[in-house]
């Protein structure tokens, strides 16, 4: 995995994101989703993209139950907020 320097604070995040998207919370069992999410940071993936609307709020639990537990130094979860849940 190559990694990148994000600002000028030292954090190095892998090139590679991992986004969850609407697929996370609503298509894909948490089982798989967990596993697939264990298998990205086995990989070297530190980054792993959601947002507040995805999966209608759904997917922003997938990472954080998924990565419960795991011992790394650096994953990231990003997230944005851009409109109400359900709008």
């Amino acid at each position: 995995m190559h990694f990148r320097h994000l600002g000028r604070y030292g954090l190095q995040i892998s090139e590679i994101t991992y986004g969850n998207w609407l697929t996370h919370g609503s298509q894909v069992e948490i089982d798989v989703a967990t596993k697939c999410v264990r298998a990205a940071l086995g990989h070297g993936v530190t980054i792993f993209d959601t947002a507040d609307v995805d999966a209608d709020g759904r997917a922003e639990e997938v990472p954080g139950a998924a990565l419960q537990g795991e011992r790394r130094e650096s994953p990231e979860i990003f997230t944005k907020v851009y409109r109400p849940v359900g709008a």
